[in-house]
């Protein structure tokens, strides 16, 4: 790509509002940042039709699923999202949800941040490149209310995520994980066989 037409696109961007680092959408022409901008009002309806009334006695285990593979994510089967669940709507094909999977509501999947790793004084946060990472939810996982994960984590199988967590680090299968940041404070055992 040329640098008239680098230079066109930065000058777009910034003359809309949008401080975009450089390192970040170098690569990016002008066609590609307006398809954005249009994909994003299609995302944003998707999200908002996870809340709206009229579809509440379907919506946590039929509509939210739906919508959520529409939007791109990994959805197990027989999965419950509660209300006001946000996603991060244009990574959500980062999202990977195993089968009976339980959401509660207000949680927030997060799957990009911005890389700190060659962050100075003096710096411009702003200008910061993002990292985008992958979340994984394990099959039979259940996430408390207003928890956060954070990008990069995988939850395993057969976990409780207390509520009001944040998930900053991976969690092993079958424990309860609390606290800020998320810790593991039980291990689950198998059942004893009955007699």
């Amino acid at each position: 790509m040329s640098n008239t037409k680098l230079s066109l696109t930065f000058r777009f961007l910034r003359a809309i509002g949008l401080n975009y680092p450089e390192e970040e959408y170098g690569q990016v022409g002008l066609l590609t940042v307006i398809g954005k901008f249009f994909s994003n009002p299609y995302h944003m309806l998707l999200l908002s039709m996870m809340n709206w009334v009229i579809f509440e006695p379907i919506a946590p285990r039929m509509l939210r699923p739906f919508l959520l593979r529409r939007m791109g994510a990994k959805v197990g089967k027989n999965v419950y999202i509660g209300d006001h669940v946000n996603f991060d709507q244009n990574r959500s094909h980062l999202i990977s949800i195993g089968d009976h999977v339980h959401i509660d509501s207000g949680c927030r999947i997060l799957c990009h941040k911005r890389d700190l790793s060659n962050y100075h004084i003096n710096d411009d946060y702003a200008r910061l490149p993002y990292k985008e990472q992958p979340v994984v939810i394990g099959k039979g996982t259940s996430i408390g209310m207003e928890s956060f994960l954070m990008p990069g984590v995988t939850i395993g199988e057969g976990v409780v995520i207390g509520a009001g967590s944040l998930v900053t680090k991976d969690i092993p299968s079958w424990c309860i994980a609390i606290g800020r940041p998320a810790k593991p404070i039980k291990r689950f055992i198998p059942r004893e066989p009955q007699a």
